[in-house]
């Protein structure tokens, strides 16, 4: 696992954001909400400026809850049905970068909560985020690059 461990501290900018929501174990609900959501994003780029690939994920005692979705350039004027739309305001992350396959990432949030809870770093109540930086349609497995952003203050 190629995963940096010595994180950077970064601002994520107020972002548009299109997405399908799962609970459950991320096992489960990871796959099934990106496989629903591949599906209407041919749709959804036909009245939409699609910016980018992310994940939005909260672990809360007995919540588990999954956002598989796009970024947008501005609110969009119309839903498809299941989909959702927020403006994530953002703020201040700790940022860890994966340069792999996305199978790896499971052990790479393992290791990036271990070193959080190490460092004692403090977190802020809100969502963790993968940013999926590299098109797995043009980007070899081995080099594909995620940003796993976990909110502090």
């Amino acid at each position: 696992m190629n995963l940096i461990q010595k994180p950077e501290v970064t601002t994520w900018p107020e972002t548009h954001y299109i997405y399908i929501e799962k609970m459950g174990p991320f096992q489960e609900t990871a796959p099934q909400a990106w496989q629903s959501l591949h599906k209407l994003i041919p749709t959804i780029s036909e009245t939409n400026k699609i910016m980018g690939n992310m994940s939005l994920y909260k672990i809360q005692p007995n919540k588990m809850t999954y956002r598989a979705g796009v970024a947008v350039s501005e609110k969009p004027a119309k839903l498809l049905e299941g989909l959702q739309y927020t403006k994530f305001e953002g703020g201040k992350y700790i940022c860890f970068v994966l340069t792999g396959p996305y199978s790896d990432l499971p052990k790479a949030c393992g290791r990036v909560f271990e070193i959080i809870s190490e460092k004692k770093i403090q977190r802020r109540d809100d969502f963790n985020i993968e940013n999926y930086v590299s098109d797995p349609k043009t980007t070899p497995e081995k080099q594909l690059i995620t940003e796993i952003l976990i909110p502090t203050f």
